[in-house]
This record gives structure tokens, C-alpha cells and sequence, in this order.
């Protein structure tokens, strides 16, 4: 799939802050780019430091490059505003430390993109005791975005969550019974179904949380970045299912697949084209409005992921917004 990006290059001052998890490589790497390109702080929340800064100086020289095609719109500072602040979505330690240090800064929020995600590993359950493509993919995002939302109410008009879903997601199913693969061994464990199933839940909390937020500056949105061709399509392919091990290399032949630039472009659109502003409930792919399946749209199992996901995560919320977050 060639072309230009699909999205507006729009001028964003330094003080529109943006967070994204797992920004120092692949989709959220390019996602992050584009946005600091364009002028606002970014902020990287991401396990390794190197690899953070390893990212942060490549940026900067590919926004340099960038000037030099003449590509319009981009900011006008010498040096892109990124930052790096840790975070491994594996640990909801590390998830609450993150937030308290965020907090600390007394910065405003603007944008968050929860990017970070995994897909195909062995059996293998967290230091919280949850299953890890469930806690990754889904758990600690919906802890990052609960406790940051006091602060985003706070920051503004016009501000966006952004949840990387994927077409996987209808296939999953609401299993919360299932969630820590308690019943399972190593050999029947298939991490096709909870990567399927980490997706729907990101689908589920958008319409829950869009229902608390109708009246505030808030909006959440739901994007699938394609087929794209990452280390982690990669890692996909080798442990992988023969059925989809067949459909990505079918997809990959047929020249449907994406790069890593292209895969990023639906998040950039969903966070900065200004025709959004306001728009909630939106499943985004190739940037354009897909319908979402009717299993994902059921208000009792949302309700009641609601609560189940809150009671996994009660230790690591402050006792006003937990209660808040009960009553909503």
C-alpha cells in the first residue's frame, strides 16, 4: 500500500501534551514522531531508557530530513519536544509509579495513546496474577486511563484517548471466567484467543468510558493500524496458528500488508486532524469509520468488565476515584 499519509499536518503548540506507551519503536515510534513533528511535547512511556533515547535522537534526525524535503506543516523548532518517562505495562506497580510521577509534573494532558501490546507468548502470568497479553494489551491502559482522567478534565478543550485495537478483535469473546488461564497447560494454552480477546476489551472500555465522559472535552476513539509489517508480525507468524499463519501470508503476497510508517497513520489521523474534534464511539481503520460487531457493543458484558477491571486494579487506585469510578 504506497501513497502519502492519510492524515493533516497541523501545527500543535509545545504545551499540547501527548502520552503514548510503547513509543520507542514500531507504530508508536512513527505515531510519536509525526505528532512532536507537528510541535506538541510527546512523551514516551516505555520500559527501556536507551531505547527511549535511541529513539528520541533518531526522531530528531528524520525531522531534520524532513525540513530538508520540504514537507509543509512541520513545527519550527531546531529540536522535537520528546521525552522519555518509564513504564512496563507488566507491572501495575509500575504502571501507578508512572502515573504519580506524571502527576507530580502538574503538566496538562491532552492525548493519550495507548499503543503498547504484545500478541504471541507462552503461557505466562504477571506479577499482579493476571494473564500477561490480558494486563498488557488491556488491564494496565485501562488503569493509566482512569487515573489520568481527573487530570485531563483539567487540560482543556479537545482532548483524545486513543485505543489501538485491532481486527482480531472480532473473533474474541467475552470470557471473563477465563481471563488468568487458570484451567489451561502450557500445551493447550493458545494466545491467539486472549490476544483476540485483549482487543475486545479495548473496544468494550472505549463505549463505557465514552458514557461517563458524554459531558466533559473528553472523547475516546478505537483505531486498527492494519496488517503491518513489524518484529511483531514477525514473532506472530513464527508461534502462531496455521490458520493465521496462512491469512498474514496471503495478506503479505497480495501486497496488503503495510509498513511501520503507514501502520501509524490512522493513530496520527485519530489524534490530530481537526475534523475529529468531538467525535467518540468511532472504530478507526485506514483512518476511515468501520462498523463495530454487535458482540461488542453489549452494555451488561461492558458494565461488567467495568467492575471486574476496576476490582483488578483497586490496590493501585486512590480511594475517591476508585469510589467515583464505581458509582459512574
Amino acid at each position: 500500500m504506497g501513497g502519502r499519509q492519510s492524515f493533516p499536518v497541523v501545527p500543535f503548540p509545545r504545551e499540547r501534551v501527548v502520552i503514548i506507551t510503547g513509543g520507542n519503536k514500531g507504530i508508536g515510534y512513527q505515531t510519536a514522531k509525526w505528532i512532536a513533528m507537528m510541535g506538541a511535547t510527546v512523551i514516551l512511556a516505555c520500559r527501556s531508557e536507551n531505547k527511549a533515547f535511541q529513539a528520541i535522537e533518531d526522531m530528531n534526525r528524520e525531522f531534520l530530513e524532513e525540513k530538508q524535503k520540504g514537507t509543509l506543516g512541520l513545527a519550527q523548532y531546531d529540536e522535537l519536544s520528546v521525552e522519555f518517562m518509564k513504564l512496563d505495562c507488566a507491572s501495575l506497580k509500575s504502571v501507578r509509579e508512572f502515573i504519580d510521577e506524571f502527576k507530580a509534573t502538574g503538566r496538562k494532558l491532552h492525548v493519550l495513546i495507548c499503543n503498547a501490546g504484545i500478541n504471541t507468548v507462552e503461557k505466562t502470568l504477571t506479577e499482579d496474577g493476571n494473564e500477561l497479553l490480558f494486563q498488557v494489551n488491556y488491564l494496565s491502559h485501562f488503569l493509566m486511563t482512569v487515573s489520568l482522567l481527573p487530570v485531563m478534565k483539567s487540560s482543556g478543550s479537545d482532548c483524545r484517548i486513543v485505543l489501538l485495537s485491532s481486527l482480531w478483535y472480532k473473533s474474541g469473546r467475552f470470557e471473563l471466567n477465563k481471563i488468568n488461564a487458570e484451567d489451561e497447560t502450557m500445551a493447550t494454552y493458545d494466545s491467539d484467543h486472549y490476544y483476540q480477546k485483549s482487543k475486545l476489551y479495548m473496544i468494550m472500555m472505549m463505549y463505557k468510558m465514552n458514557r461517563i465522559l458524554l459531558q466533559s472535552d473528553i472523547t475516546v476513539t478505537c483505531v486498527h493500524p492494519g496488517i503491518v509489517r513489524t518484529n511483531m508480525m514477525d514473532e506472530f507468524q513464527e508461534k502462531a496458528s496455521c490458520m493465521y499463519r496462512g491469512a498474514v501470508g496471503c495478506i503479505n503476497c497480495l501486497g496488503l500488508s503495510k509498513s511501520v510508517e503507514q501502520g501509524s497513520w490512522t493513530s496520527v489521523n485519530a489524534v490530530v486532524n481537526p475534523e475529529l474534534t468531538g467525535v467518540r464511539d468511532v472504530y478507526f481503520n485506514n483512518s476511515k469509520p468501520e462498523t463495530i460487531k454487535p458482540h461488542a457493543k453489549v452494555l451488561d458484558e461492558q458494565e461488567t468488565l467495568w467492575q471486574f477491571s476496576l476490582d483488578r486494579v483497586k490496590n493501585h487506585l486512590p480511594d475517591d476515584i476508585l469510589e467515583e469510578l464505581k458509582n459512574t
